[in-house]
């Protein structure tokens, strides 16, 4: 694998800290605006929104410099954001400081997967976009429990300061071993929008909404779920999510490597097994050595699917694919938020904390059935086409989209 890769890995370490670093720290921040927790949560909101809004709108915008360029303005912006929230003097501020750093989140992660995918060969470029993805779950692993500890010891605004100059590290190493890969000539804003037409496209974004939504249905309310079923102390949630990182990064590296040889099975078995220990989660919840294992595996069966998820819209786009790259990563985002609101409701109607479990697993099952609706309809397009009665051709079947 290039060098280029583990720059983008480092970038994307320093973005999903600071992504999730946030949700330890809430009670500390808090106290020192002196704002409710609730107010604080603003925070994570403010940044889920941003990475939506700001996949698209950045990478319109880079649409007339290289990539590698964009890349580097987005990971100065990442810098500014983490700079403004460690230095932020009032709480509004700080909330302006994520908006700022999370606008660069989805158009680095949609940009970069299509520069990580030109940087090897063709039966290699799903295993390239999860070396990228690999920093994104070390985050989970490495930099949010220590982020969180360090801004519990010496306050958050150092762990923000620290984030920051990750980001430092992340701009130098793209710009000094990230290529500066031409543009494909005669592509313009139009060509990338015209993805869009493609249904492929969009089942592959809503198989990303669905599928990663199952995960986060479960895992946004695992604090009240451990402890108020499964009966850990509050001190052993922290490393329950280690737990979850761990099987991320696995899930990750084995979604990429069979990706490259059979990406569709390898959908439908993540997200055929995901459902089922999502289902299953409403058991063994109730156990704590089951509940840890099943923490990891929703961890890594979640995470399998994303380096086939968007190598599947990168061929469904080819010839244009970063903007669909990068809506595809604020695609992740939505389904987080979506299945967050189902869970809590659910909860809120009294079904108890194990119920998001099951909301997860129909989301995942949903997004199984679209995987399958998606191979269908590809099946049919590529059909060769057939010769009736008299000599006549029958209808040709639409061209196959890669």
């Amino acid at each position: 694998m290039p060098l280029a890769l583990l720059a983008l890995a480092i970038g994307a370490f320093g973005i999903g800290t600071t992504e999730f670093v946030i949700m330890g720290l809430l009670p500390e921040v808090a106290g020192d605006f002196g704002v409710s927790v609730p107010t604080a949560g603003f925070l994570v909101t403010g940044y889920a929104l941003g990475v939506m809004f700001g996949a698209p709108l950045m990478t319109v915008l880079g649409t007339k410099i290289s990539r590698k360029r964009m890349l580097m303005l987005l990971m100065g912006l990442f810098i500014v954001g983490n700079l403004l929230s460690a230095l932020a003097p009032a709480f509004a501020v700080m909330l302006i400081g994520r908006v700022v750093a999370s606008l660069a989140h989805g158009a680095f992660f949609g940009i970069g997967s299509v520069v990580a995918a030109d940087l090897v060969a063709p039966d290699k470029k799903a295993g390239a976009i999860a070396m990228m993805f690999t920093g994104l779950t070390v985050a989970n692993v490495v930099g949010v429990p220590l982020g969180t500890l360090v801004g519990q010891s010496a306050g958050w605004r150092v762990t923000f300061g620290i984030v920051a100059a990750l980001g430092v590290v992340g701009l130098a190493g793209v710009a000094k071993l990230v290529p500066d890969l031409p543009r494909p000539e005669g592509v313009r804003l139009r060509h990338e929008l015209a993805a869009f037409k493609n249904a492929q496209v969009l089942l592959a974004m809503a198989m990303t909404v669905l599928g990663f939504g199952g995960v986060f249905a479960a895992i946004t309310y695992i604090a009240p779920m451990m402890t108020h079923v499964a009966g850990f102390a509050d001190g052993s949630v922290t490393w329950l999510l280690v737990l979850f990182g761990l099987g991320m990064v696995g899930g990750n590296l084995v979604g990429g490597k069979y990706a490259d040889r059979a990406l569709m099975p390898m959908l439908y078995v993540s997200l055929g097994a995901l459902a089922v220990v999502l289902a299953l989660f409403t058991l063994t919840a109730h156990h704590k050595v089951l509940a840890a294992v099943t923490i990891a595996l929703i961890g890594a069966l979640g995470f399998a699917t994303v380096p086939p998820l968007q190598k599947r819209v990168l061929d469904q786009a080819h010839g244009a694919p970063t903007l669909a790259s990068a809506v595809n990563i604020g695609a992740f985002n939505l389904g987080n938020a979506l299945s967050a609101w189902l869970g809590g409701l659910v909860i809120a109607a009294g079904l108890g904390y194990t119920a998001p479990n099951w909301v997860g697993a129909v989301l995942a099952a949903a997004a199984l059935i679209l995987a399958f609706v998606s191979a269908a309809l590809e099946r049919r397009d590529s059909a060769p086409s057939t010769v009736v009665a008299g000599g006549t051709p029958a209808k040709q079947p639409l061209a196959v989209r890669r």
